[in-house]
């Protein structure tokens, strides 16, 4: 997609995501929460939570969408498939069935050397699976459907739901606690600059408390990854997801020990220390494996 029609569509989205916040909190007669009295906790409530899980529900509301133009992903037409994709429908159907979904979800590839793949959409029912041609290039089939299984268990345990509920809870806090921070703390200023201490002080704090909010997330997304591998083992065989594992730790390795000009190839699995640890939606491949080994 050409870099002006993704900024159109960014823009777009979050014009809507604004109209659309804005307009719920006008029907529910939420106040402003600042008054000459001080904050209105009631109406700070309400307003954190409307923005806090709004947006993420409008974002899961359009993220198949939204994946299928950010990514150029080719959706897979069961009426038109050639050979070389039939194994893909077949293998996510089967795996659907075996998960007990309400539908088979839309499956496509996208362009990519990054050996990856994902599972997006707002509900079981209206799901997608897409995988890079870059790991169609370098896994074997056995391999392959250990992945698919992987993001199958993700619909089947309706990680896209939790994990944007999940967000919506943290984005909420964040916002509810960045406000009565910076309130109190532009209150030790004069009356005329209390304004704008308090606007600033809010950005510093939504910052702040966000980078906290990360790690929750973070850690909620690295269990919720467990129980994919898990599930893709139940769905797949549990050597098949150990095999597609092994697949992307042996990609990272060798991206490691690449020239610098690779560094771009790398996949968003590659072992993380320290605080890029804590924010990572991914345990490492190592860890990964461990576990689905002794399990």
């Amino acid at each position: 997609m050409a870099i002006g029609k993704r900024i159109l569509l960014f823009l777009l989205t979050n014009a809507l995501i604004v109209v659309s916040i804005s307009v719920v909190l006008n029907l529910l007669g939420v106040q402003p929460y600042l008054t000459a009295k001080g904050i209105d906790y009631q109406s700070l409530a309400a307003f954190c939570l409307v923005w806090g899980f709004g947006g993420a529900f409008i974002s899961l509301a359009l993220s198949r969408v939204m994946a299928k133009w950010m990514m150029k992903v080719k959706v897979i037409d069961p009426s038109s498939v050639v050979a070389e994709e039939r194994w893909l429908l077949d293998a996510v159907s089967r795996f659907s069935n075996h998960a007990g979904l309400p539908k088979v979800p839309e499956v496509g590839v996208y362009e990519s050397d990054d050996p990856n793949a994902f599972a997006t959409g707002p509900t079981k029912a209206r799901a997608l699976v897409a995988v890079s041609t870059g790991l169609l290039r370098r896994m074997n089939r056995a391999e392959v459907e250990g992945v698919l299984a992987h993001e199958i268990a993700h619909v089947a345990n309706g990680d896209m739901v939790t994990m944007t509920l999940i967000q919506g809870i943290v984005n909420a806090f964040v916002m509810f606690f960045a406000r009565i921070v910076a309130w109190s703390l532009s209150q030790f200023v004069e009356e005329e600059h209390r304004g704008v201490v308090n606007f600033v002080a809010v950005l510093i704090f939504d910052i702040a408390f966000g980078l906290l909010g990360m790690m929750v997330v973070a850690a909620f997304s690295r269990h919720r990854e467990y129980r994919a591998d898990a599930g893709g083992a139940d769905l797949a065989g549990k050597p098949k997801m150990v095999a597609a594992l092994k697949s992307l730790q042996n990609a990272v390795q060798v991206e490691e020990d690449a020239p610098q000009s690779m560094a771009a190839f790398k996949i968003s699995a590659t072992k993380k220390r320290g605080f890029m640890a804590l924010i990572s939606t991914h345990p490492s491949l190592e860890k990964r494996i461990k576990k689905l080994q002794v399990a």
